[in-house]
């Protein structure tokens, strides 16, 4: 497993994308993200790739080792934490309760830790180290986003669906951008499960989600443009030559 992805980076993630795809949309249809079905899938997903990332040395590669180095530019981490709390502006109401709501939170804590090492670690990192920056920073964005199609085989509206993978590449920019710029991927690990966390604990008001949506949106294009003009880690300079070659 370790040879195929080290000779076929962006083929294992898009293995990888499908199979967590496939997996997860009958689960989600099925029993919901407040059972202990969907824990277990999530947890079985953590724990393949931990091993997965530790047997192949992978953690300073994939960004998963340390915290970004220069304290000074945490400070471009606040837009990101801010309006990952969009879910809880219009209040708190628990999408599940007891036993479930235990799950749900512990499921969504998974997810960003599962889906920000698929994206970001095996897909963007892979492409980065075949292709260009830009392009690697596209696909792994709108991958992200569109991956969210899925919900309609779980029975989700068509629109809802729609607006979620709106919003779902504005996160994928933003945190393909952090991740790009900091050299590290806790940073959009924690925020990616702050903001499905909150999702199940905040109130399902429809005028609060439209002004969270039209804010992550807003606020998103102006981060990436701000992050652009940071410098490169050398992390990620590294596995590009053109970048090397070229600038920052």
């Amino acid at each position: 497993m370790l040879k195929f992805y080290e000779k076929h980076r962006v083929l294992f993630a898009v293995i990888l994308i499908v199979v967590y795809c496939v997996t997860n949309a009958p689960i989600k249809e099925k029993y919901g993200y407040g059972s202990i079905q969907m824990l277990l899938l999530l947890a079985a997903f953590t724990v393949a790739i931990a091993i997965f990332v530790k047997a192949g040395h992978l953690e300073e590669d994939l960004g998963l080792k340390g915290w970004p180095k220069n304290m000074k530019k945490l400070l471009y981490l606040i837009p990101m934490f801010v309006v990952a709390t969009g879910n809880v502006w219009d209040g708190f109401a628990p999408s599940f309760t007891g036993t479930a709501l235990l799950y749900a939170i512990l499921s969504m804590a998974l997810v960003g830790f599962v889906e920000e090492a698929i994206f970001r670690g095996f897909l963007f990192k892979g492409m980065l180290a075949e292709g260009s920056a830009a392009a690697a920073i596209v696909v792994s964005s709108l991958t992200f986003g569109i991956g969210h199609i899925v919900n309609i085989f779980a029975g989700q509206a068509n629109f809802e669906t729609f607006i979620q993978m709106i919003f779902a590449i504005t996160w994928g920019f933003i945190f393909t951008m952090v991740y790009y710029k900091g050299g590290k991927l806790w940073p959009c690990i924690i925020a990616h499960s702050m903001i499905d966390v909150l999702a199940e604990l905040g109130a399902d008001n429809g005028t609060a989600n439209w002004v969270s949506i039209i804010a992550t949106i807003i606020v998103g294009i102006v981060y990436c443009i701000y992050l652009s003009r940071l410098e490169t880690p050398v992390s990620m300079r590294a596995e590009n030559k053109k970048e090397i070659c070229g600038g920052k």
